[in-house]
């Protein structure tokens, strides 16, 4: 299956480091070579990159690992196709507008049986049950509650009985984000950690790469990272449980 990363700070920071370790999962240290992709936030806009090759291979991934662009909000993606052929438009992750904000999602698994009826204006560009499961989350979030957004608590108990739905039908972990804050959902595997302060240095498990991250930020900063499999050998990662979902602002896991 696919495998994903996000993070969500409460201020701006690059995501090299852990995007350097996770794209050699990309054809190098696993076999996940059907493309991959990230999306940064930056105030309303998306920086949205995807290429159908490997990313141990694609001059995109390493345009990604030397240019450090800071976001409050990061999802990435490296596919090992499950349904759709190997091709751009079924590259996670994927990013649709609603209530006047682009939304980026990603997702881990397979999901059968499932083909909703979409008759609105989120529709699939591409043949994957992930693309097919986004469009349907935000079609019914939609439907629930009109053009304008909820408050967040409204928004969480809603989204909560969506992705539970829609993993009775397969593996549903996935990344999803409107800038602001991001949603963590995991059928299977999926771990979280929040770098803070007194920050110490984090080794790569999958490149020799380390990083004294008391030297790169403030005592201020918090960056929640959250992973299929853990990316560094030396910090404490918590393993989500099946079928939670968990909230992430400014750089913290809500209860």
């Amino acid at each position: 299956m696919c495998q994903l990363l996000g993070m969500n700070c409460n201020v701006p920071t690059d995501i090299v480091f852990s995007f350097t370790g996770f794209a050699m999962r990309g054809g190098h240290t696993d076999t996940h070579h059907d493309g991959w992709g990230i999306a940064f936030f930056e105030g309303a806009g998306v920086r949205h990159f995807v290429d159908h090759q490997a990313a141990i291979a694609s001059p995109i991934a390493e345009l990604i690992k030397r240019y450090p662009i800071k976001s409050t909000n990061v999802i990435a993606h490296i596919r090992k196709a499950t349904q759709g052929q190997v091709a751009l438009e079924n590259c996670h992750p994927f990013v649709r507008e609603l209530w006047g904000q682009y939304w980026v999602f990603a997702h881990n698994g397979d999901l059968k049986e499932f083909n909703p009826l979409l008759n609105g204006a989120f529709r699939p560009v591409g043949t994957t049950d992930s693309e097919r499961a986004f469009c349907y989350i935000l079609q019914q979030l939609r439907a629930r509650f009109g053009e304008q957004r909820p408050p967040l608590d409204q928004l969480r108990s809603v989204l909560s009985a969506l992705v539970h739905e829609i993993a009775t039908h397969g593996t549903f972990n996935m990344l999803l984000s409107s800038g602001g804050e991001l949603f963590a959902h995991c059928s299977t595997n999926l771990f979280w950690l929040v770098r803070q302060h007194p920050f110490d240095t984090a080794k790569l498990s999958d490149e020799d790469v380390s990083v004294d991250f008391s030297q790169v930020t403030t005592p201020n900063d918090r960056v929640a990272i959250i992973v299929t499999q853990p990316l560094t050998t030396n910090e404490q990662w918590t393993a989500f449980q099946p079928g939670e979902l968990k909230l992430f602002i400014d750089g913290c896991a809500t209860p």
